[in-house]
């Protein structure tokens, strides 16, 4: 008996959200539905695809075979809307970017003027959210696109139903008061005052790390967000900030301090993310996070 392909999506949404019942409110249908439906591609199959057990369900060796092909599928589904959208009137709709300031300033800023060029049929709405708040909107459906921020040396993989492109990696740099002894090594900053950052964001995590690797708890004070707050509070001679590169140059760093770049402090990565599903990107969304690569290829970080 051949296999019918439209089951293929509900093994695939199970494969994804880790359960029958989660797949149901994915797919919008019942749990029996569901159910029916793997049995029916199981019996199709004459194999199992799906491992029962008292904690819940996986998929088996032939189930994971299955699901990739589904993937593959819905792949090219999605590259086939695409061009078929490009056959009619061209790219249209609205965008909802959201981004947090440093990633406005050096990448959604610039492609606006350039996307309008290539693109009048759709339109950009740009909103500022720091990155937990962009995230939790992205899953409800309240933004399109979002930029995120990662140390690189903690990063992690976006959850199922999302998808990350790296955008650019930015080196991390000292930005030192002259009060303080210019640091030539990296163990000479271990007895250094530092300016902390906001707890769980990407330059916070960087002086943790940085911590670690010292095999020390770094003195810290204060808890910055914006990097020109950062850069006031050295200006006031209140201790050490590690920030991007693009921080730095986009902003005019204190008469009274130094920059200085030191191996081991690692790099900021920024990425851009969207929701990934059966009909998600869009023609939009695809020409948006293709237009922001080519900006951040462009971006110089010296």
């Amino acid at each position: 008996m051949a296999t019918d392909p439209r089951r293929l999506a509900f093994l695939l949404a199970v494969h994804r959200s880790g359960g029958v019942l989660a797949a149901a409110d994915l797919l919008h249908v019942t749990p029996s539905a569901v159910s029916q439906q793997i049995a029916r591609l199981e019996a199709e199959e004459g194999f199992p695809v799906l491992d029962r057990g008292p904690r819940g369900v996986s998929l088996t060796p032939a189930g994971r075979v299955l699901a990739d092909a589904a993937e593959r599928i819905e792949a090219e589904l999605l590259e086939a809307h695409q061009e078929i959208a490009n056959l009619g009137e061209g790219v249209s709709g609205t965008v909802t970017i959201g981004a947090f300031q440093s990633a406005i300033r050096s990448v959604v800023a610039p492609l606006l003027g350039p996307f309008a060029e290539n693109y009048p049929g759709v339109t950009l709405d740009v909103r500022e959210h720091e990155p937990a708040d962009a995230i939790r909107m992205l899953r409800g459906g309240d933004l399109d696109v979002v930029l995120l921020e990662r140390d690189v040396e903690v990063d992690s993989p976006a959850p199922r139903g999302a998808h990350d492109i790296p955008l650019l990696d930015e080196p991390w740099l000292l930005v030192v008061p002259s009060a303080l002894p210019r640091p030539e090594r990296l163990d000479d900053l271990r007895d250094m005052p530092w300016i902390g950052a906001v707890q769980n964001t990407a330059a916070d995590r960087a002086l943790r790390r940085l911590g670690r690797t010292l095999g020390t708890t770094l003195s810290v004070r204060h808890a910055y967000f914006d990097f020109d707050t950062a850069l006031a509070l050295v200006d006031a001679g209140q201790g050490i900030a590690m920030l991007p590169a693009l921080a730095v140059r986009r902003s005019e760093a204190p008469e009274g301090a130094e920059v200085v770049a030191m191996p081991g402090l690692g790099t900021r990565r920024i990425v851009v993310r969207h929701r990934s599903t059966r009909h998600e990107p869009g023609p939009a969304v695809r020409a948006v996070v293709d237009t922001m690569v080519e900006v951040a290829r462009d971006l110089e970080l010296t």
